[in-house]
């Protein structure tokens, strides 16, 4: 009996968790915060002298409806989504601005004739690229929480604006970077064997896996707020 009284709670806590779609731990952050004060809720009724059955039933009634909970519970997720993927996409901006030029640094065909000048001006404009990538990250770290708290439209709209910018951004970074690595193993025959080369490749394609999944994190937390 007393397992089929906690499936109540579990129960309901379970419709609410598939209504929800964010990362993982803030979920179940959140999910657990719910639990707990469903649990107060019902040791109140029970201190008041009602069932355990009934103090459940009475507790998760007056908890709220998904249309009360979930616009709440959805809109921190949504923000945590956007300011996990500003944070991944600050640090790899960081670290390819920064470090972007040194795996090309000592090689072989350094000393050789420069590049086609279409090719300088790609490069150039991947280092636009991400310095507006980086930028938009920190204006989304700024904006998100805010928007969280306040679930004001003037806030809502301007995060969710920042965080297809964002994700633009990243998929435009992608393409012409692919392109210019392509474009590099074209001109220099070598590059393919220089260990510098090669270690970036492996921490690149790593970063870009990482922020792939925080921006289709993002993209659906967003999609569900929106729906």
């Amino acid at each position: 009996m007393l397992v089929h009284e906690e499936a109540v709670v579990d129960r309901r806590l379970h419709e609410l968790s598939t209504r929800l779609h964010g990362p993982n731990r803030l979920k179940a952050d959140l999910l657990t915060e719910a639990r707990h004060a469903l649990e107060d809720a019902v040791e109140a009724y029970r201190d008041g002298g009602l069932p355990r059955a009934e103090a459940q039933r009475r507790a998760v009634a007056e908890f709220g409806s998904d249309a009360q909970l979930v616009p709440g519970f959805q809109a921190e997720l949504a923000a945590g989504a956007l300011r996990g993927l500003a944070l991944r996409t600050l640090v790899v901006a960081v670290v390819l601005i920064a470090a972007g030029d040194l795996t090309w640094q000592g090689s072989s065909w350094s000393g050789g004739p420069p590049p086609p000048q279409s090719y300088l001006l790609l490069s150039a404009s991947l280092n636009g690229i991400w310095g507006v990538v980086a930028a938009l990250a920190l204006v989304a770290l700024l904006v998100g929480p805010l928007a969280a708290r306040w679930r004001s439209p003037r806030l809502v709209r301007p995060a969710r604006l920042i965080g297809f910018g964002l994700t633009g951004s990243l998929l435009l970074g992608a393409v012409a970077g692919g392109a210019l690595f392509g474009w590099s193993i074209g001109l220099w025959d070598a590059a393919l064997t220089w260990p510098p080369l090669i270690i970036g490749m492996v921490v690149v394609s790593a970063a870009w896996f990482a922020l792939a999944r925080a921006a289709r994190c993002w993209v659906l937390a967003d999609r569900r707020l929106a729906g």
